[in-house]
């Protein structure tokens, strides 16, 4: 079945949120004294609210006050954005204006919608869209598939008729689940074997969507 739609993550593929979002964990973890030998940020890249507050529980302990650790983070984080923005990703702009015209372009994003919505327009790229599927929307976050199946219902297709543009390896989990074809454009992990297997593609930057798509 032929390619008709191409849907995207958001936090580190189309925006360099990653960067900053390190940045506020790093304080909050500093400033709240947690001590862990568990890498428990990767572990959260790509999940939505409820399944990051969690990850930090099973971390941290189930009395762990993992809402204030995350309302410190986003405060954080909403100081960094109006006073630095968030920068485009390498290559977004050429991806979009090279695949627009050839495919239905959607978004799939673990981040709540008011600020998927507020970023991608700050930065330009939201009129790209054609549907938002958001993380308040499902019940289960990536690596669950239901966002990518929400997202193809969202613009009438297939999941085989989709291809997935990922940098995490949750993202990634969650659209090979869901059935569709993933490309993977790491950001601050990179692929492994089980990448690597579960992936169709792996490329260095975005750029290279042009040579494949």
């Amino acid at each position: 079945m032929s390619i008709k739609a191409v849907i995207f993550d958001m936090d580190g593929v189309i925006l360099d949120s990653e960067t900053i979002s390190d940045r506020t964990w790093a304080i909050t973890q500093k400033e709240m004294g947690l001590v862990t030998d568990k890498d428990f940020i990767n572990m959260c890249r790509g999940t939505n609210h409820n399944d990051t507050l969690n990850i930090l529980r099973q971390v941290f302990g189930q009395d762990f006050d993992a809402e204030k650790f995350m309302d410190h983070s986003v405060e954080l984080f909403y100081q960094i954005e109006e006073s630095e923005g968030i920068p485009l990703m390498p290559y977004v702009k050429e991806a979009l204006e090279y695949l627009q015209p050839r495919y239905t372009l959607a978004l799939a994003s673990s981040t709540n919608g008011v600020a998927v919505k507020r970023q991608l327009t700050n930065a330009g790229v939201i009129e790209y869209f054609k549907t938002r599927t958001t993380g308040e929307q499902v019940v289960h976050s990536k690596p669950d598939p239901e966002i990518y199946l929400m997202a193809c219902r969202s613009i009438g297709l297939d999941p085989s008729e989709c291809v997935a543009v990922e940098d995490s390896p949750n993202g990634v989990r969650s659209a090979a689940a869901a059935g569709l074809k993933t490309i993977m454009v790491p950001d601050k992990i990179q692929p492994d074997d089980e990448m690597r297997k579960l992936c169709w593609k792996i490329c260095p930057s975005l750029k290279s969507l042009e040579e494949i798509l």
